[in-house]
């Protein structure tokens, strides 16, 4: 069983796909997609449990085109906003890709993790703060689908790094500024990812603790966090098979003056 102590952590922040929305499988597929249009005729096609965990997920949309496409060998020019869903640029398939995923969202919502959901109504209980990230632009309007937002303090997603140019993870960026948002040092706070870059931003933030939840035990999961030794170094994760494996204990006290 992990714990989460809440006499040494005084607030949680969730990584939102695959943690928080059950999302993960339309990404993956999405990406799919895309890419396997693009691929034809010039590679294999996309591998949505190797090629997507390793080189996709968890990353911000053009950084993880990016990635990918350079393990295949291939550089495309980075276009522009304004480029036709689906030509041959980094914005072009990041906007295909982005139009498909939320044409499913738009027609089917977004559900929440019932042991998530849980999960943060025990922490809230318990005194503990609470708080959300995502990479990407639609990141409230996923939360928000899901019917949860409620339940954070606040949110951090890509237009909040945008605004403030933010790098994506695995660079700890995003975690820290909801943790000063939450006028909280980091080592008084836990992460909970899924995505590998997820779980290497909390490893290199300095939190209190970082949970890495692995559904790769599943055999329609698309997602897992990789063992200890994809991760490397001191610091490695708890990892538990489900979010309703985190035992919370004890409770954030409140200030005094």
């Amino acid at each position: 069983m992990t714990v989460i102590d809440l006499t040494a952590i005084s607030a949680v922040v969730l990584d939102t796909d695959g943690v928080v929305t059950d999302t993960a499988r339309g990404h993956a597929a999405a990406w799919k997609h895309v890419f396997d249009a693009f691929l034809r005729g010039r590679s294999a096609p996309f591998d949505i449990r190797g090629d997507y965990l390793r080189h996709v997920d968890g990353r911000p949309r053009l950084d993880g085109i990016r990635t990918f496409l350079a393990t295949r060998g291939i550089t495309l020019p980075e276009g522009s906003p304004d480029d036709e869903p689906g030509a041959p640029t980094v914005h072009g398939l990041g906007l295909a890709k982005d139009r498909l995923f939320m044409e499913q969202v738009d027609k089917y919502g977004v559900a929440a993790f019932p042991a998530t959901v849980a999960l943060l109504h025990e922490l809230r209980h318990r005194g503990a703060r609470t708080a959300a990230v995502s990479a990407s632009l639609h990141g409230r309007k996923l939360v928000g689908s899901a019917g949860v937002m409620h339940l954070f303090d606040l949110m951090v997603d890509g237009n909040d790094a945008a605004l403030l140019n933010l790098p994506g993870t695995p660079d700890p960026a995003l975690f820290l500024e909801a943790a000063r948002r939450l006028d909280l040092p980091a080592a008084k706070v836990a992460v909970v990812a899924s995505a590998l870059p997820g779980i290497e931003a909390g490893r290199k933030g300095g939190f209190g603790a970082v949970i890495a939840v692995d559904a790769g035990s599943s055999e329609d999961a698309p997602r897992g966090a990789p063992g200890a030794g994809d991760i490397g170094g001191d610091g490695v994760p708890a990892v538990v098979s489900d979010v309703g494996a985190i035992e919370v204990r004890g409770r954030v006290l409140p200030l005094t003056s």
